[in-house]
């Protein structure tokens, strides 16, 4: 068995099914084997990716997967911070005890190169300075970024006893082409849906909260440089590197659209942040990457592809 393999946990997701279809493009990685591991499966997907319907705690798959596959993309996920809001213990079941189970059987396994994705949203809670850099102390405020938080310790004390190299991916808010649209999940998407519709969205709070847009493009030759390099370890941001207000997004998209959005703002909820910018200066210093679209740029774009 070839044992070159990538395996991408959650590849039909919005960022999964990203990175799969880069790596068909990409000259270092379309060669190797291509496996996905996902309870849906993608029919857009191309057709020399294998798509294995399943999730993490299909043991007797994965398996029979893991051997080979040298490299392991871990980007599932199964909620939101208003979704595990107040209840803990979904975020258990639903992420945390599946990636431990998952690291059970990593430990089974040689030595892996191995890219998980975090948070940058919310792993650092409202810090003093913005933008932050992977230094700055963790402080959730939602039980969504502590399961990030947690998950990313256990993947430190699986890579000190096996040897493994692990990537932590700690990426902004990304949006952009090929993103369904599902209440809850990514704001941009989620207001041009509305602007399809002509109905109205919920804003937390004034609109005046910050947020670092990532146009999906961007996030997709990021972890290709990080694969590609195949050594690296430690955490990474992965987001523009400047903040937006949600108004200012609304501004951008009715420029954009030609349409007005209809907003109704709601008291704001404890579990969000009010700004958060991601310092990218590590990334860009190590791997020679740079975000190239700009959140106008990616609205645009993002616009376009809805019109179908």
């Amino acid at each position: 068995m070839n044992s070159d393999g990538i395996l991408i946990i959650g590849g039909t997701g919005f960022m999964g099914s990203a990175i799969a279809r880069g790596l068909q493009h990409d000259p270092a990685c379309r060669q190797r084997p291509i496996h996905i591991l996902a309870r849906h499966a993608e029919p857009a997907l191309p057709s020399n990716i294998q798509v294995h319907r399943g999730s993490m705690d299909n043991s007797d798959l994965l398996r029979s997967l893991l051997p080979g596959c040298s490299t392991i993309i871990h980007a599932a996920s199964s909620t939101t911070p208003g979704v595990s809001a107040k209840q803990p213990t979904l975020e258990a079941s639903q992420n945390i005890l599946p990636t431990l189970r998952f690291i059970e059987l990593l430990n089974e396994c040689g030595p892996k190169q191995l890219l998980f994705f975090s948070s940058g949203g919310t792993f650092y809670g409202n810090p003093d300075s913005s933008p932050v850099s992977e230094n700055t102390p963790f402080s959730p405020r939602s039980y969504y970024g502590a399961g990030k938080v947690a998950i990313e310790a256990f993947l430190q004390v699986y890579q000190v006893q096996t040897g493994s190299k692990v990537t932590i991916l700690r990426p902004s808010n990304v949006y952009g082409c090929g993103q369904a649209f599902r209440p809850g999940f990514g704001v941009i998407r989620t207001m041009l849906e509305h602007v399809l519709r002509d109905t109205t969205i919920d804003i937390w709070g004034d609109g005046e909260t910050i947020r670092d847009f990532l146009y999906i493009d961007d996030l997709v030759h990021a972890c290709l440089a990080l694969i590609r390099q195949g050594d690296v370890s430690g955490s990474y941001n992965i987001g523009y590197g400047v903040g937006h207000s949600l108004n200012e997004v609304i501004r951008s998209m009715e420029t954009m659209c030609g349409r007005k959005l209809k907003v109704n703002y709601q008291p704001v909820r404890q579990v969000d942040v009010a700004r958060i910018v991601l310092n990218n200066d590590k990334l860009s210093r190590q791997l020679n990457w740079q975000p190239q679209v700009s959140l106008d740029q990616g609205i645009a774009l993002t616009w376009q592809s809805l019109q179908g």
